[in-house]
């Protein structure tokens, strides 16, 4: 690939002194003067570092020509809105471009497969099993359910990173079915092809955020209120979106915010993760822009995963932070209306103790809640569980704090029935309260991707409801290891929550303060 001239870049093998732009000579000059000033041990130390780096990127790069070659999904980018572009449309607006970007996406990928490409596990095979057209309805696209009856109020209900509104499905009945309009956007970038996330980012998402806020201020009106749901990346973006108000000194304009698996703090790898993708700068290492290739079984989720979602991921959780800051600094925390969020203890893709510690924690006396799932306790699984992992739990309820916090878990080693332990605020005491439901003996733990699904969930459920068709949740493979192309973690990490109807409920009693 040849790269174009810039008069500003010093080229390989030319005389550093000649035709050099004065500023550049300037920095050559000044690092050579830093390096310089440095003592032996840090020069010794600096050069090392630097040798590392490079070694690694050298690694990335010899790495990323092995394997298959990519495939059309992981090179066919589509055509979506910028942020500015969002900025300006409506819902019917968005929706529409959706819709002919889908159909745009759909011909090119049919004209780009191949026929080892049509098998019966391709989501973008029509004729596969895992094909979304498969379904009632393509849950990949932004919906809206609408209540029996007069609205009584709105929920914006936003999907996590790789996802798609499929996620929100389960909630947004749940919504409905109390009155309210359901308003499930597709955040830009899912829902087609992994390669979508190679170029939408978090100024699109948040755009979109917006866009469904005026949509649901429209449809509120001045008397109704408005709930705002988010589920992983799309929690973020929730609170994102009602900080950035606050430290405007706008009005909050929503009414309840509910958290699922909130992305409040990722993995530390996802800062440098920008870091990976250095070599696809030259076409020869194109795959290194990718932390996973992965065949695409699943309809409503990509396997795929680009380096760039990882950056933006972490990106928006810096800006979620600054943003905690910002308001805190200005004393107005107390304009952000009550929080409820669920997590589970054990969570792979963010940090459950930062859920409680940096937002929860920095909450106001307003009525917050948090439940935390815990690990199945009973005495057989409980010598399994690396401690580093799951102890950090035992003691945070025995200090009372200014929301409720509730954990559940197995009553006892040897009672699988499980329990809401429970602290309210500033309460001087834990109270303790069955659920009516216990601990599956076969589950260790929920996960970062089970709590918005059913256990009957259709396609993610560990006990899929119906007979026939995909059934992802309860997928039990038995083979010698390293013999698939997946991880046989992905395979059996659990897809669906054991205690969704318990969640279900807590929501609920938002919706309707009388019924708790």
């Amino acid at each position: 690939m040849a790269l174009p001239e810039d008069e500003n870049r010093v080229h390989p093998g030319a005389d550093e002194n000649d035709d050099e732009p004065a500023h550049a000579q300037g920095l050559t000059h000044l690092i050579r003067r830093s390096i310089g000033g440095l003592g032996t041990f840090a020069r010794r130390l600096l050069l090392g570092v630097l040798l590392l780096a490079v070694a690694l990127v050298g690694i990335r790069a010899y790495l990323s020509t092995q394997g298959p070659p990519l495939r059309p999904w992981q090179t066919l980018v589509p055509g979506e809105a910028d942020a500015d572009a969002i900025a300006n449309m409506g819902w019917a607006d968005y929706v529409k471009a959706e819709a002919a970007m889908f159909d745009d996406v759909h011909r090119r990928l049919r004209a780009k497969l191949e026929p080892a490409d049509r098998t019966p596990l391709n989501r973008y095979h029509d004729e596969s099993l895992a094909s979304p057209l498969r379904f009632e309805r393509d849950w990949n696209r932004s919906f809206v359910l609408e209540p029996e009856g007069e609205p009584r109020g709105v929920a914006v209900m936003l999907h996590g990173l790789t996802d798609s509104p499929y996620s929100m499905r389960s909630l947004a009945q749940l919504y409905a079915a109390h009155g309210y309009v359901a308003l499930v956007p597709r955040l830009p970038g899912h829902g087609t092809v992994p390669a979508g996330l190679t170029r939408e980012g978090r100024k699109e998402w948040n755009a979109v955020v917006d866009l469904a806020m005026r949509e649901a201020q429209r449809r509120a009106g001045p008397d109704r209120p408005i709930h705002l749901v988010g589920y992983s990346n799309g929690a973020a973006l929730a609170l994102l979106h009602q900080l950035r108000r606050i430290e405007r000194d706008q009005p909050s304009d929503v009414e309840r915010i509910v958290l699922l698996s909130p992305m409040i703090e990722v993995n530390r790898f996802a800062r440098y993760a920008g870091l990976a993708g250095v070599p696809a700068f030259f076409t020869r290492y194109a795959k290194s822009a990718w932390l996973d290739l992965l065949p695409e079984y699943n309809p409503f989720k990509y396997n795929s995963f680009p380096v760039r979602a990882a950056r933006e991921s972490y990106l928006v959780t810096a800006d979620l932070q600054r943003a905690l800051e910002a308001v805190s600094r200005q004393q107005r925390m107390d304009r952000l209306p009550p929080v409820l969020a669920f997590q589970s203890v054990v969570d792979d893709t963010v940090s459950a103790r930062a859920v409680m510690q940096r937002l929860f924690d920095a909450l106001p006396d307003n009525g917050s809640e948090l439940e935390l799932f815990d690990v199945n306790r009973s005495r057989v699984l409980a010598p399994m569980l690396r401690p580093a992992a799951t102890q950090w739990t035992n003691e945070i309820l025995q200090r009372p704090r200014d929301y409720t916090l509730t954990v559940l878990g197995v009553a006892s080693q040897d009672d699988a029935s499980v329990l809401a332990r429970s602290r309210a605020a500033h309460a001087g005491a834990i109270a303790a309260q069955p659920i009516g439901l216990a601990y599956p003996a076969e589950v260790y733990s929920l996960s970062h991707v089970a709590l918005p699904f059913a256990d009957d969930d259709p396609l993610y459920g560990l006990h899929p409801k119906g007979t026939g068709g995909l059934r992802l949740g309860a997928v039990a493979v038995r083979g010698e290891r390293n013999g698939l192309l997946v991880s046989q973690d992905a395979l059996s990490r659990l897809g669906s929550n054991p205690f969704h109807a318990y969640m279900l409920s807590r929501i609920a009693g938002t919706i309707e303060p009388d019924d708790r």
